[in-house]
């Protein structure tokens, strides 16, 4: 064994363990090492251990890194965002301060339609050097894989255009993107008194179009009321799950109309947001092995309500924590600012919200055989924190406290 690099001395090495999401104690249930070290070779993680670096271990042309006592996690995994857009919403600010319901605003034709009006008159370059931008921010806040949903194109042309952005930056920078199909994001204005043509139109022509040509892994539907009811969702889901497509729903985010219950019925990857979610939507999910992925900064810009992630968490729900960076709900691209949120609101345990930023978020977007933990095998995703355990990243919220993150076995900021 050549190690091509070695990270020593660190104080507190903090991890989830194993290859699929976890549910009640077991998510608290991590595993923590005092004067660890950690080998890798290539882009894989060999060797992690305790105490004195074994001789095997350094050999010359290895890159070494003394961690400082400092903590070491896993690359935080952002599970929902909706990276690509033209255009802010900051004008909508005001209204949000006025108290004028979200569902107002996009009756009003703001919100999401506004969002669909910018993406279409963005080119795709334009697209391409604004989400790099973000994403050149995420990773130095830490966040090393991103789920990337298009939606804001609502036709053919522009989700496409969406989706090509998503598939030209995962081959030009190094955090590592996922791609969602969701054309179910809003009836777009020249369908709005055309449901079932609209329907058509993602079934029909766009689902085939994006599964053959490899575009996407997901497919999202914003089940909600005024957008897609829980029937015409299960229509598009099951025939994106025909297509070989991992189903994922907008659930119970202001209204509770039936979508987490259809998450846990058709095996959904993932039900999103999740606010004001119900005993028989968490009895769903759990049953049928849906993770929650939860937005607390989503409510907290908002003023809304927080998701009962405590009861999911102990009626054996694996949560994940997403920071749903999007220009209308939540434009933060801070995945350490949704985990402070949600220790504080959910009232997770640090150890709960490492687990949701990592392995239950890598299981949310089928990934957590090959990121989410520091284990041996694993892709060498890490950040050495400016902290000296996990509590503190906790403790001292608002500030970025990520000091060196490493993306497949590179120094990458």
């Amino acid at each position: 064994m050549k190690p091509s690099l070695l990270i020593y001395n660190i104080g507190m090495l903090a991890t989830a363990c194993g290859n699929s999401a976890h549910g009640g104690k077991a998510q608290g249930e991590i595993q923590i090492i005092e004067n660890a070290y950690v080998a890798v070779e290539g882009n894989k993680i060999v060797a992690v251990g305790q105490g004195e670096v074994p001789a095997e271990l350094r050999c010359d042309g290895c890159k070494t890194i003394d961690a400082n006592n400092k903590l070491v996690t896993a690359g935080l995994v952002d599970a929902h965002t909706h990276l690509v857009f033209g255009g802010w919403r900051e004008h909508e600010l005001a209204l949000k301060l006025h108290g004028v319901p979200y569902l107002d605003i996009l009756a009003q034709g703001g919100g999401i339609l506004s969002t669909v009006r910018s993406t279409r008159k963005a080119t795709e370059d334009e697209l391409f050097d604004k989400t790099a931008k973000a994403l050149d921010t995420m990773l130095s806040l830490g966040t090393t894989t991103c789920e990337a949903k298009s939606g804001y194109g609502l036709d053919f042309e522009n989700e496409l255009k969406q989706l090509n952005v998503v598939k030209r930056l995962q081959e030009s920078q190094p955090v590592e993107l996922v791609s969602t199909f969701m054309a179910a994001h809003a009836l777009p204005e020249e369908y709005k008194d055309d449901r079932e043509g609209y329907l058509s139109l993602i079934i029909d022509k766009m689902l085939p179009y994006v599964a053959e040509h490899k575009l996407a892994d997901f497919c999202d539907v914003f089940c909600e009321t005024g957008v897609f009811t829980a029937e015409e969702s299960r229509r598009i889901l099951t025939a994106a799950q025909k297509h070989g497509l991992g189903a994922k729903i907008h659930a119970d985010e202001i209204d509770p109309i039936g979508g987490s219950v259809l998450a846990g019925e058709i095996g959904a990857v993932s039900a999103e947001h999740l606010i004001v979610c119900p005993d028989e939507g968490i009895a769903s999910m759990a049953k049928g092995g849906t993770i929650a992925c939860l937005l607390p900064a989503t409510s907290f810009y908002l003023g809304a309500t927080f998701a009962p992630a405590r009861k999911m968490v102990e009626e054996g729900v694996p949560v994940a924590v997403a920071s749903d960076f999007n220009p209308g709900s939540t434009p933060n691209l801070s995945l350490q600012l949704a985990m402070n949120i949600a220790c504080y609101r959910y009232r997770l345990t640090p150890e709960e919200v490492l687990t949701a930023a990592t392995l239950n978020a890598a299981a949310a977007i089928g990934k957590a055989d090959q990121i989410g933990t520091v284990e041996v095998g694993k892709q060498a995703d890490l950040l050495i924190w400016d902290a000296d355990n996990l509590n503190f990243i906790f403790y001292r919220y608002g500030n970025n406290l990520v000091q060196t993150v490493i993306k497949n076995g590179k120094v990458v900021k």
